[in-house]
């Protein structure tokens, strides 16, 4: 047993696909099989059950395996550094972002890694929450940052860096534009539309907005933060987006803010798959890009 086998039943079991484990360590998949049958070999059990359609699963032993190979694996990692001392962060850390923090949040932190951390590449991929949800399962990035209302996530753990809050916007024209106060009764036969979170569910989310007698608001899902504003502006519905993605348009009179208060919150939350390990480069986004958010609510409460 080696640590080279060790890493490939790292990948393979994180994957459940020796051809995916594969293509993320640049092996050809007959290497990638040759490592997990002689480190099977080495246990004398069988690690994974080949099942149709060249897909596998952890068999018991292999279950039992994995905890204590992402152990040696963190530990082989603390060792390498130890023994070479400080390095400057290097190599490429894929993130995937969803598009509201992409354009709005974001670059500023982006640029602070390309000045201070050169030989670092943060390779950003831009999508929908569900988007970025779906590459971190698939292994495509290696972090993800979302903001929906659920903080938990079907095979991945998350950490909430801070609450992203909420505005409800219509063209300057629209009627309720005017009004001083807007009620949840307002809305209800009005369509109202919010971006794809990915991780919640906009419809359980106006479940909980009151609309009176004949029931709750209608909240429907657009693909993007961009396709609901300009939906909004259109004067074709109620957009409800993260406040910070409408400021310069606010100000600038393109759109205009509701006397209402979305009774939901969402949430600004790093993802990862469970049980991979950390690399430094992965500790360092994760600790700047929590301090940072933090440090820009900070200021927008100020």
């Amino acid at each position: 047993m080696d640590i080279r086998q060790l890493t490939t039943f790292h990948r393979a079991a994180t994957l459940l696909s020796f051809s995916a484990a594969a293509a993320e360590l640049n092996y050809a998949q007959s290497t990638v099989t040759g490592q997990i049958r002689s480190l099977e070999n080495a246990v004398g059990v069988a690690l994974f059950e080949r099942l149709a359609g060249r897909k596998v699963r952890l068999t018991l032993a292999g279950e039992r395996l994995l905890p204590f190979a992402e152990r040696l694996l963190s530990l082989a990692d603390e060792a390498l550094a130890a023994a070479v001392g400080p390095r400057e962060p290097s190599g490429r850390l894929a993130i995937g972002v969803m598009d509201s923090l992409a354009a709005y949040r974001l670059p500023p932190l982006f640029e602070y890694f390309r000045h201070r951390y050169p030989r670092l590449q943060l390779a950003p991929q831009v999508g929908t929450g569900s988007q970025v949800l779906h590459a971190l399962r698939e292994g495509s990035v290696d972090l993800g940052l979302v903001t929906c209302e659920q903080v938990r996530h079907e095979g991945l753990e998350s950490e909430v860096l801070g609450q992203e809050p909420l505005v409800a916007v219509v063209s300057p024209g629209h009627d309720m534009a005017r009004r001083h106060r807007v009620t949840g009764a307002d809305l209800r036969d009005v369509p109202v539309l919010a971006p794809e979170s990915g991780g919640g569910r906009w419809r359980d989310a106006g479940a909980a907005v009151p609309g009176g007698a004949g029931g709750a608001v209608s909240v429907l899902e657009s693909g993007t933060v961009e396709e609901t504003k300009r939906w909004a502006a259109a004067g074709l519905v109620v957009g409800l987006v993260p406040r910070v993605s409408v400021e310069e348009d606010l100000a600038a009179g393109r759109l205009a803010a509701l006397a209402w208060r979305p009774p939901v919150e969402v949430h600004t939350q790093l993802v990862r798959r469970p049980r991979t390990p950390l690399t430094r480069e992965m500790r360092l986004f994760i600790e700047r890009v929590g301090a940072y958010l933090v440090q820009e609510q900070d200021l927008a409460t100020a």
